[in-house]
């Protein structure tokens, strides 16, 4: 099968940049129903960066993830040939910037740079009577959704729902509060993938497979498929929003399997997926490997463009920033302020945050604006950044407060929120924390004029500090230097909301 290798590089790319009918269906629902204003805004970037990413053939997120395949072969196929090509296709795909790495050694930390290493790709094999043709499904699916994965076990008490039994009330109520305690830092509007039942292990695979179906179908199992749809309905009066910005769109799809379990075991496992939902599959000739038809869309039409305002949309309220920052126009932003930052700033994520908690700096960070980012980055004749929306920052609560203190940073660039620490620490020294638009890869790309240098290679590119200029770079301050955190209070009142579910009916 000759053209197998260049079929799995076109499904990768394919996969990366361009989404799929259902999941551009799902999210211009969400623009058409959204009446927050914050949410709104969210919405129309992430419009605007879903057809950049398509136009330009470039990652819709910066976090292209962890590439996930399902494939059926006719029985007799040579299994352990096709996944070596499927690994070879990864490292090129990896190589042009269709991929960023992110395969890391869980022992040294390490990148290997090509997205190989033991356990990455994820390659799930199974045989078919088909002698004709193969199946590929890919789903490429970021940490910052991962990371919001969750799995209980019944019977147990939830916070704001009480008990929840060994019965669908109790799966309803885990589902809910699957959404709940995402709020925005898995990207929302999400998806959530469940499996009622099966062990651990089973549990969380089988979660991951629904998140294979199209967010349009129907669930065979009556009592399941009603379930679904509460949940999605449910799930949008919350008041959470995109990026948890508050709003009426959280949830744009939910998808339910149920597998046997032990008797003394009963898992509700549930795999989180963002907006920038990833998933795309190809049927190849088994003869030659050559693309016969695609999966979850039909080639013969022409999607059509997602952006209706051109993405971020002035209003002439806008605070214009230019770095270096000083404490007093930090303590002149109060949370609600859209700002354009224009100047220079520096990436900074896991690695970078506990690195300056040992050493200092290899830059003076006074005045600087800190972003929590590790961008797709192409180098030719220099270094290119080729995907750069923001990575969820609760992950650095640990460090950010002291690094604020130690070194002057006066804002830092995320999505999601941050913590007490960090939001005492906004206060005490006069800075802010601004959320950007989570996935917004492509969009933020275009905001950046250059790279200047780039610091701590050794980490890896996304974990390198990368010194950037940009212009007119937009996002909203969320935690400001007065106490006051717009993630604290949206997850206080739809925690409200989510207590007068506790007893209801679906």
């Amino acid at each position: 099968m000759n053209a197998f290798p260049e079929s799995m590089l076109q499904l990768i790319t394919q996969t990366s940049t361009n989404l799929p009918p259902d999941v551009r269906r799902a999210m211009a629902q969400a623009i058409d129903d959204e009446t927050g204003a914050r949410s709104s805004q969210a919405l129309q970037v992430i419009a605007t960066n879903i057809d950049m990413a398509c136009d330009n053939e470039g990652p819709i997120c910066q976090d292209t993830g962890w590439p996930t395949f399902k494939i059926k072969t006719p029985i007799g196929t040579n299994q352990i040939a096709l996944k070596e090509e499927i690994k070879q296709a990864i490292a090129e795909a990896t190589r042009r910037g269709k991929l960023r790495p992110n395969s890391v050694d869980s022992l040294t930390g390490r990148n290997s740079g090509d997205n190989l290493g033991p356990g990455t790709p994820s390659i799930y094999f199974e045989q078919w009577e088909n002698e004709d043709e193969i199946e590929v499904k890919m789903l490429l699916k970021g940490g910052g959704c991962e990371n919001k994965n969750i799995q209980y076990s019944l019977p147990m008490e939830l916070p704001h729902l009480g008990k929840a039994g060994r019965d669908l009330d109790g799966v309803r109520k885990c589902l809910l509060h699957a959404v709940w305690q995402a709020q925005g830092q898995g990207c929302s509007a999400g998806a959530i993938g469940v499996c009622i039942g099966g062990d651990r292990a089973s549990g969380y695979l089988h979660a991951k497979e629904q998140l294979f179906r199209t967010l349009d179908d129907t669930n065979p199992h009556e009592e399941l498929a009603r379930l679904e749809d509460y949940i999605v309905q449910t799930s949008n009066t919350l008041g959470i929003g995109t990026m948890g910005f508050g709003g009426g769109t959280t949830l744009i799809g939910c998808k339910i399997g149920a597998i046997n379990r032990l008797p003394a075991s009963f898992f509700v496992s549930v795999a989180y997926d963002c907006w920038a939902f990833r998933r795309l599959g190809v049927v190849l000739d088994a003869r030659t490997g050559e693309i016969k038809r695609w999966l979850y869309r039909d080639e013969s039409t022409v999607e059509p463009k997602m952006s209706r305002a051109g993405g971020f949309v002035r209003t002439g309220k806008e605070k214009v920033l230019r770095a270096p920052l000083s404490e007093e126009q930090m303590r002149e932003l109060k949370v609600g302020d859209v700002v354009l930052i224009s100047g220079e700033l520096y990436t900074g994520r896991d690695a970078v945050h506990a690195h300056l908690m040992k050493n200092d700096p290899p830059v003076d960070l006074n005045g600087s604006v800190l972003y929590h980012c590790g961008p797709v980055v192409l180098k030719d004749d220099k270094y290119r950044i080729k995907a750069a929306g923001p990575t969820t920052s609760i992950r650095e609560e640990p460090y950010q407060g002291e690094i604020i203190k130690r070194y002057g940073v006066r804002a830092v660039i995320g999505k999601g929120g941050m913590g007490a620490k960090t939001l005492a620490a906004l206060k005490e020294h006069g800075a802010v924390y601004l959320n950007g638009i989570g996935g917004a890869a492509q969009y933020y790309a275009q905001c950046i004029d250059e790279v200047i240098d780039v610091h701590l290679l050794d980490f890896g590119i996304p974990e390198a500090m990368w010194h950037l200029r940009v212009t007119d770079f937009p996002a909203i301050v969320t935690m400001d230097a007065h106490g006051n955190s717009l993630h604290a209070d949206v997850e206080k009142s739809s925690a409200t909301i989510l207590a007068q579910l506790s007893e209801a009916v679906f």
